[in-house]
């Protein structure tokens, strides 16, 4: 339906449980912006209910919809389609109506690769990740589409982190190898870009990660994808030690950024999602 019919655009955000969402707040400011009468609902959807839920996304007619944890690998078995970096990743977070047919995308890793393009193109580049989750993995797997030339996976699990190695080697032909994180983890001469993939920080300003800070160089470009605090204990040690640094509110306005346009094919204003974020964190 078109933006003149009487019938608002729903899209929607599944997950559990629900409490405050950012994202609904930047996406349906942006839609204002562009003079959309849309809507960004958010529903929490009990993991026994996903099914009847994705049914009921179809019956209603929803453009599009987010997921978040714990829908992210169990919605792929009632969608009809997966781009190929979702494929690749084994998870769903964004998800398109085509015609009648559903569409699972994965923003996460485009988010992040958005975000760090403006400051330096990743092409080339040496990489090392902590961590092994969701937010590791797309991360990982979008860089490698990006042609990065190398990535170190450093993580607790061995089992998690040589797992993700494999599918970087293996199906993303990229040079990839595995660090286990035993107590501060010293970044290798070289190294590029550093990424903190954690959640070692969310919400706890004074998080440290366990990292030896001096192994951090001026050449490197340390990221991490904690937003809320945007600064925190991982990027100002590093900024101490002269490296530029990259929060993680860009990488969560460019998902949002790449979500509206899967959806409206509409371009939105970044700038207006920055700061209808910035107003929600009351940063």
């Amino acid at each position: 339906m078109s933006n003149s019919d009487s019938l608002q655009e729903i899209v929607c955000c599944m997950g559990q449980p629900v409490a405050g969402n950012p994202t609904q707040f930047m996406i349906e400011r942006a839609f204002a912006a562009a003079g959309l009468d849309w809507r960004y609902l958010t529903l929490e959807v009990a993991p026994e209910h996903l099914a009847d839920a994705i049914r009921g996304f179809r019956a209603m007619g929803f453009t599009g919809g987010n997921l978040t944890i714990p829908h992210k690998v169990a919605v792929i078995q009632h969608l009809d389609g997966l781009s190929e970096a979702a494929e690749l990743m084994g998870a769903v977070n964004c998800i398109n109506r085509v015609g009648d047919k559903l569409i699972g995308e994965n923003t996460d890793g485009k988010g992040f690769v958005q975000s760090l393009s403006e400051v330096t193109s990743p092409e080339g580049k040496k990489v090392t990740i902590l961590g092994a989750g969701g937010a590791a993995r797309a991360i990982a797997v979008e860089l490698g589409l990006s042609g990065v030339s190398e990535i170190a996976v450093v993580n607790r699990s061995a089992e998690r982190g040589q797992e993700l190695v494999n599918l970087l080697n293996e199906r993303v032909k990229i040079a990839a190898k595995f660090a286990l994180w035993e107590g501060k983890y010293a970044v290798e001469e070289g190294t590029d870009i550093v990424i903190n993939a954690t959640s070692i920080g969310l919400g706890n300003a004074t998080a440290r990660v366990p990292l030896d800070y001096d192994s951090l160089r001026p050449t490197m470009l340390v990221a991490d994808v904690i937003f809320n605090p945007p600064q925190t204990v991982f990027l100002t040690e590093a900024a101490q030690r002269g490296c530029k640094t990259l929060d993680g509110l860009g990488m969560l306005v460019n998902q949002g950024v790449i979500g509206f346009k899967i959806w409206t094919d509409v371009d939105p204003d970044a700038n207006v999602m920055r700061e209808a974020l910035e107003e929600y964190l009351e940063l």
